[in-house]
This record gives structure tokens, sequence and C-alpha cells, in this order.
């Protein structure tokens, strides 16, 4: 098989793995979502330790360890990222699958907007408009709700800034991960005991099937997260930017056919509107950056 096609499967792989997770949250029931994701934190902090070292990847995390600026950048990464892990699964258990699809639909449109707002990039016309559009969207289903799409917004601007923490920091995946994981383990591992101690763990009370559930967490994140890594290195930027809509669709079509969650025309209208936006923006990306690529080889001729 191919390279490039090999690298498509992995990415389909991965984000096809994340977008059915509404099926899996919901199984680790009666837990609440900060027990469920204090389970998946403990449970990756093993799984990708073990990954480190048998990839050997232990001089790659004392690398991170000793760099302070890189250590701060993967700290913040870590607090961002439990914050959008504990939204999602909240928002999966409490039947807001759609609006948790909303989330990560508007992400890439999120990420342009903090580009602009952090870093001080300039938009392109085209983008502008589809930020626009996005932004009526978010108004008619504030309108539909009665409220802000808040589940939607906090995936968003979370997960945003936890590309942005990664982007900056320029470190490998696992052994990212690793730190992030360790970081927060403490903490996850703190409250697990403390649920222990009163009683109201339901870590071994549910049957020995449901505690292989919880223990599986750990290989739950990591899977996908390898096969992202394998497609990041095999697949082009522009296949990789279009896959990442993979996730949201089967989210969406769980929560619209599987869940049965209430869509109302004021919702889909909003959706309808957020999907303009998103084409919007993914063409003119593919355009922007054929035009990039054009430019760079005629250059090239040139000289």
């Amino acid at each position: 098989m191919p390279d490039s096609r090999r690298g498509l499967t992995f990415g389909v792989a991965a984000y096809a793995m994340w977008g059915v997770f509404p099926l899996y949250w919901p199984l680790l029931e009666p837990a609440g979502a900060l027990e469920i994701l204090a389970h998946r934190v403990l449970w990756s902090a093993v799984t990708i330790g073990l990954l480190v070292l048998v990839m050997r990847r232990t001089p790659h995390l004392r690398a991170i360890v000793a760099d302070h600026r890189v250590r701060l950048l993967l700290t913040l990464a870590a607090a961002v990222i439990s914050v959008n892990w504990l939204t999602y699964i909240w928002g999966v258990t409490h039947d807001h699958v759609v609006e948790t699809s909303l989330g990560y639909f508007i992400n890439p449109l999120v990420t342009v907007l903090m580009g602009v707002l952090i870093l001080g990039e300039r938009l392109r016309p085209l983008q502008w408009v589809a930020l626009g559009f996005a932004t009526v969207a978010v108004l008619v289903l504030t309108l539909d709700y009665g409220r802000l799409p808040w589940v939607a917004l906090v995936l968003a601007f979370t997960f945003g800034s936890y590309g942005l923490c990664k982007k900056t920091a320029n470190v490998g995946a696992v052994e990212s991960l690793a730190f992030e994981t360790a970081v927060i383990a403490p903490f996850a591992g703190a409250y697990l005991a403390w649920l222990a101690f009163t009683g109201a763990s339901n870590f071994s009370t549910h049957g020995f099937d449901h505690t292989l559930l919880f223990m599986s967490t750990g290989i739950v994140t990591a899977v996908p997260l390898i096969c992202f890594g394998a497609a990041a290195t095999r697949v082009s930027m522009v296949t990789l930017g279009l896959l990442q809509y993979l996730a949201p669709i089967i989210q969406f079509a769980l929560g619209v056919l599987y869940f049965h969650e209430d869509m109302p025309a004021g919702r889909w209208i909003g959706f309808v509107l957020v999907w303009i936006a998103l084409v919007m923006f993914t063409v003119e990306a593919v355009n922007h950056r054929r035009r990039q690529l054009r430019l760079t080889v005629e250059a090239t001729t040139a000289a």
C-alpha cells in the first residue's frame, strides 16, 4: 500500500474513532463526568507511559522536563485539555451530543480567530466572511437554545487553546501527552482515592466488565492519537484539514439518528450557517495553498 494511502487510512481511523466516542462514554455510567475524566487521565498516563518506554522516547520526555518554556506550555495545555475532556464527557452523558459536534465544527474557525487575537495574524477577505457566517450561526443557536451554546464554545476554545500551546511547544505527540497526563494524574488519582474512601467510587461496584471499561480509557485515548500521528507524517495538511470534519459529522449523525436529540428549525438553520462557513473557509484555504505552491514553483523556476 502506498504511503499516502496508508496515511489516509490512519487518518480516517483516527477521526472515525473520535467520532464514535459518544457511544463509549455513556457505558461508564452511573459514574459522573468528573470521575470518568479522572479515570481517563490516570489510565492514559499509564498507557502513554508504557508507549514512551516501548517507543524509546524517554530522552525526548527528559528534554521536555528540562526545558522551562516547553514545560510551562504543556502544563497549560494539560489544564485546557482537561477542561475540554470534562466538557465533552459531560455533554455526551447529558444529551448534548449534537452540541458537542458543533464545538468541533466551529473549532477551525475559532482557531483562526485566536490567531488574529493572540498572534496578530491577518485574515483574508473570504475568511472574514466565513467568520461572519459562524458568528450569525452562534447567535441563531443562542436564540434557539435560549442560552449560549456554551458546551460547543467551551470545546472549541479549549481545543483551539490546546492546539496553540502544542504548536508553540513543538514537541512530539507521544512524549508531550505523556508529560500532560503526568501533570494532571496526581489530581486525578487524589480524586479517585477520595471517591473510594467515601464509598462513592463506581470503579469496582458494577461488575468486572465495568471495571475493564474504566481501565480501557487509556487505550481509547492513545489509539486514535497514534493513528493521527501516523497520518500527519504521510498526508498533506490539506487532506488532514479535510479529515478533521469527519469526527463532528459522525457525532452529529449519532446525536440526531441514534440518540434522537431534538433538532427544531432554528437549530437546523444555525448548523447550516456553520456548514456554509466551513465550506467557504475550506475552499479558501485550499485555493490559497495552491496559489502559494504555484508561486513557490514559479519563483524556483525563475531562479
